[in-house]
Order: C-alpha cells, then structure tokens, then sequence
C-alpha cells in the first residue's frame, strides 16, 4: 500500500459536498491530470478559476451561466438508481481510469455523506482503486490483508463491512469482526505502519 503522499491518481472526482481546505485534498486535486466535477460542484471550481474535464450529473445544481459556457463538458447521466458521484466513477471506469481520488465528498448533508463513503466498497467490487480525500482524513475501501504506512500516535478507525478474522498489528487496540460502525473507530498508530489481517471488506480512516 502506498503512502498518502506517494499515490497518485489518474483522475480526480470533486463532489458537490462542501469545498476542502485542507493541504492534501487540495493537492489531490490542484495535481490532478483529469477533474470530473458532479454537477454543481464544478461552480465552485470554475469560480476558483479552474476549468473540469468532464461535468457529470443532470445539471440541476449547476448553474445556469456555466451550464451554457461550459455545455460541451457536460454529461447528462439519466440513472436515477445512482448518485452523482457513482456516475463520475463509472464514467472514470469507463474511460480506463480506475486510479480516482475523490474530493468534496463529504459536508452539508450527513446522509449525502454517510452514502458516499459506503460508495466506496461499491467502487472498489466495479474495479476501482480509490480513496476519499477529506479535509480530516483519507478513507480507504479495501480487501483482505493490507499494509499501511503511517506515524506514530495516528489515528486510525476500522469500519467493517463484510470482513471476519480481523486482526491487526501495529495499533494500540485489537480489533474483532465489528457488526456496527462505531465499533472500530479511534484507534492508534504505535509505529511506522500497520498491518490488518482480514477476510473481506472494510474500510480504513486514517485521519490527517
């Protein structure tokens, strides 16, 4: 598993959540070869003076005046079944892109957001490599047995999903087959990296 300094991504998705002011998230996306907005989000990035590759959604949230300037970038996705955000990441999927960072994922809503982390196990089964970049932490889908680079006194949390066996070396506490999300939520680097043994998915937060 490579470090959150050293993954790069082929495209990057900004969602229409609220704007990141942190460092890395705005890294993730300044350093992007390829911005996919979700409707609306992209007012926010043309206001910013930047211009997205690809603007998927229905445009309902976007604005009038960049629906028109920016027409040819817009990909009206009818799907109803899914969210704006899945549609970027298949879009991405679809044009051979399967390294996405997303961004602007998370704020206003907390449905909105709650369901678009869970997303992530999704966009992982479909193919994906991907992450979500918060302005607190980094949110990692993920399968069976991994390697984390991080620092000591770190925090970490463990959302399981469909994984049993879970064990973990590196972290102050132990972890179980967690059945609900709280449960493996504020745990601790000791050391340079961790390592969680598993059979399944689950999610790992490593906060900034």
């Amino acid at each position: 598993m490579e470090s959150m300094e050293t993954w790069k991504a082929e495209a990057v998705v900004l969602a229409n959540g609220e704007y990141p002011t942190n460092r890395l998230p705005l890294e993730v996306l300044s350093h992007a070869s390829y911005v996919a907005c979700c409707d609306g989000g992209a007012d926010e990035y043309i206001r910013r003076g930047n211009l997205p590759d690809a603007i998927i959604g229905d445009g309902d949230s976007l604005s009038k005046e960049n629906r028109l300037r920016c027409a040819q970038l817009l990909h009206r996705i009818s799907d109803q079944e899914t969210n704006d955000q899945t549609k970027a990441v298949h879009f991405l999927l679809a044009q051979g892109k399967q390294r996405i960072a997303i961004v602007g994922a998370t704020g206003k809503r907390e449905d909105h957001t709650l369901g678009n982390i869970s997303l992530l196990i999704d966009y992982m089964r479909a193919g994906a490599d991907v992450r979500t970049y918060t302005d607190y932490c980094v949110i990692i889908p993920c399968r069976d047995g991994q390697t984390f680079p991080c620092r000591p006194q770190q925090q970490v949390s463990i959302i399981n999903f469909t994984a049993c066996g879970l064990h973990a070396e590196g972290l102050v506490y132990p972890l179980s087959d967690f059945t609900n999300w709280w449960q493996g939520t504020l745990n601790e680097c000791i050391g340079t990296e961790f390592s969680i043994e598993a059979k399944g998915e689950y999610l790992v937060i490593i906060n900034h």
